[in-house]
C-alpha cells in the first residue's frame, strides 16, 4: 500500500466542505453489543454537525423559490446547531442572521452563534408551542414584523430531510458497503432519521430504523398509539432531540421503533465516549449511544449498526463536561466512599442541634432559618433524642399540644451514631422508616448529620 497521501481539494468557500464525514468503528464502549458498531460522526462538518447540511439546503430551496433575497434577514428557531449551519451560510452569501432559542441551550452555542455574527432572542423552555413568549412564537412574529426576511422552519421545511437523503444516506450506504442492517440516531426536528430512512429503505427494506427519543417528549408514545399524549410531555435537560410538537419532517412510517434515554444516562455515555473513544461529542449523540445499548438483545449477531453522532462536544463543556454540573443533578457515577468522606463538604460548619427543654417554636425557628427538616436533640451531655418536621406537624394536630409544647415531649430517638470509617452502604443499613438522618462522629467529639438526601447523593 502506498504511503503517500493525497493532497487534499481546494475549496471556494466553507460551505463547499460540508458532508463527506468519516464512519469510525467504536470499540470500549459498545463491549458486549452484537455485531459491528459504527459512528457517523457528523462533526467534521465544518459548522461541527449534521445541521450543517440541511441549514445549506434550506437556504439554498428558498433562494431558487425566491423565498430569500439578496440583502435579506434568516429567521429560525434551534436548538443552537441549525443556528450554526444558517450562520455559516448568511456569511458567505450576505444575509442576516437572527435565532430564538430556549433558555435550556448551553451558553457555548449562544456564544459561539454571537461570533458568527448572529442576534439571539432567549425564550422560556417551558411554555406552550403555541405561547407567544416561545421560541417557536417569536421567530414567527419576527419574520412578520422585518422586511425581506425569511423563516426557514426547520421543523416543517422538507428541505431539511431532503438533504440527508441526497447526502448522509448514500455516505453511510457506500461506506458500509451496503451492510448496513440498523441506524441509530435522535430525532429531533426528524429530518435527519427521516431521510437517511427513505434512501436506506429504497436500497434494503430490511434495514431497521431506530429513533432515540427524550423522557418528556411525545415521540415515542405517538409513534406507538397515535396518540398525542400532552401528559407526555414535560421539562428535560437534553438538548436536540425529542418535541413536544409533531414536525412533518417526522416520517414514522419509516421509523421502526423509538427508545427513551434518560438526561443522565445520556450525558453519562457522552462522558464514556469522549474517555474511551477520543470522540468529544453532544449531549444528543451520548443518548443516540445509549438508546442502542438498550436496544442490543433486538440485534442479531451479524449487524451492522450506524450510530449518527450530530455534533461535536466543545458546545457543551460548561454542562455534561462540567463535573460540577452533573453533580448538581445527581448525574455523576460517584465512588459511595465512607461516611467522613459524605459530610467533608459542610463539616466547617457547626452542628445544629436543640435542648429538650426548649419550645416547639424554636425548633421551628431554627429549620426555617437554615432550610433544613430535622435537629439532633441534646442535653448539653449526650444526644438524646430528634426532632423533625413530621414530629412538630404531629404535636400540632394532637389536643393540648401547641408551639409552647417542649421538644422533650414530641422528640423521636436519638438520630443513629456512626464513625466516619463506616460506608455509604452501612450508613443506609442504620437508617430506618423513622430515622430521616444519621450523626456521623467524624473526628472524636466532632459530630455532623447527614440526610437520606444526602446519602442519595452518594449512590451512584
Amino acid at each position: 500500500m502506498s504511503t503517500t497521501r493525497q493532497t487534499p481539494p481546494v475549496y471556494e468557500n466553507i460551505l463547499e466542505t460540508i458532508g463527506r464525514t468519516p464512519l469510525v468503528k467504536l470499540h470500549k464502549t459498545v463491549e458486549g453489543i452484537p455485531g459491528t458498531v459504527y459512528a457517523k460522526v457528523e462533526y467534521f462538518n465544518p459548522g461541527h454537525s449534521t445541521k450543517d447540511r440541511m441549514a445549506l439546503k434550506m437556504v439554498e430551496d428558498a433562494e431558487r423559490a425566491g423565498l430569500l433575497k439578496p440583502g435579506g434577514t434568516i429567521i429560525e428557531c434551534t436548538s443552537g446547531n441549525t443556528g450554526m449551519g444558517l450562520a455559516l451560510a448568511a456569511v458567505v452569501k450576505g444575509y442576516k442572521l437572527i435565532c430564538t432559542l430556549s433558555d435550556k441551550q448551553s451558553k457555548e452555542k449562544m456564544d459561539v452563534l454571537r461570533a458568527l455574527g448572529a442576534e439571539i432572542y432567549v425564550c422560556p423552555t417551558n411554555v406552550a408551542p403555541d405561547h407567544p413568549d416561545s421560541y417557536y412564537s417569536v421567530a414567527r412574529r419576527l419574520n412578520a414584523e422585518i422586511p425581506n426576511s425569511y423563516f426557514p422552519n426547520q421543523y416543517d421545511n422538507l428541505s431539511n430531510r431532503e438533504a440527508h437523503y441526497e447526502t448522509t444516506g448514500p455516505e453511510i450506504w457506500e461506506q458500509t458497503e451496503g451492510k448496513i442492517t440498523h441506524f441509530i440516531v435522535g430525532v429531533g426536528t426528524g429530518g435527519t432519521i427521516s431521510g437517511v430512512a427513505k434512501y436506506l429503505k429504497e436500497k434494503n427494506p430490511a434495514i431497521q430504523i431506530w429513533g432515540v427519543d427524550s423522557y418528556g417528549s411525545v415521540f415515542k408514545k405517538y409513534h406507538e398509539t397515535g396518540v398525542f399524549d400532552t401528559s407526555e410531555i414535560y421539562g428535560y435537560i437534553t438538548e436536540g432531540i425529542g418535541e413536544d410538537i409533531l414536525p412533518k419532517n417526522v416520517d414514522f412510517d419509516l421509523i421502526d421503533r423509538f427508545e427513551k434515554v434518560t438526561d443522565r444516562d445520556g450525558a453519562l455515555a457522552a462522558r464514556e465516549l469522549a474517555r474511551q473513544e477520543g470522540l468529544l461529542l453532544g449531549y444528543s449523540c451520548g443518548s443516540a449511544l445509549q438508546g442502542l445499548r438498550q436496544l442490543k438483545d433486538e440485534l442479531p449477531a451479524d449487524a451492522v449498526s450506524v450510530v449518527l453522532f450530530h455534533d461535536h462536544g466543545s458546545r457543551y463543556v460548561g454542562k455534561i463536561y462540567n463535573d460540577d454540573w452533573m453533580r448538581e443533578r445527581g448525574f455523576l457515577k460517584e465512588t459511595t466512599g465512607n461516611l467522613a468522606e459524605a459530610v467533608a463538604g459542610h463539616k466547617h460548619l457547626p452542628l445544629l442541634t436543640i435542648q429538650p427543654e426548649e419550645p416547639l417554636m424554636n425548633a421551628v425557628v431554627a429549620m426555617k432559618r437554615h432550610s433544613i427538616s430535622q435537629l439532633p436533640v441534646h442535653d448539653g451531655q449526650r444526644f438524646v433524642g430528634s426532632i423533625t418536621e413530621s414530629h412538630i406537624i404531629q404535636a400540632l394536630t394532637e389536643e393540648g399540644r401547641g408551639m409552647d409544647t417542649l421538644v422533650k415531649h414530641v422528640m423521636g430517638a436519638p438520630f443513629p451514631v456512626l464513625p466516619g470509617s463506616a460506608s455509604v452502604q452501612e450508613g443506609i443499613a442504620a437508617l430506618s422508616k423513622e430515622q430521616n438522618a444519621l450523626l456521623i462522629e467524624w473526628a472524636p467529639g466532632k459530630h455532623h448529620i447527614l440526610s437520606k438526601h444526602d446519602l442519595l447523593t452518594r449512590i451512584a
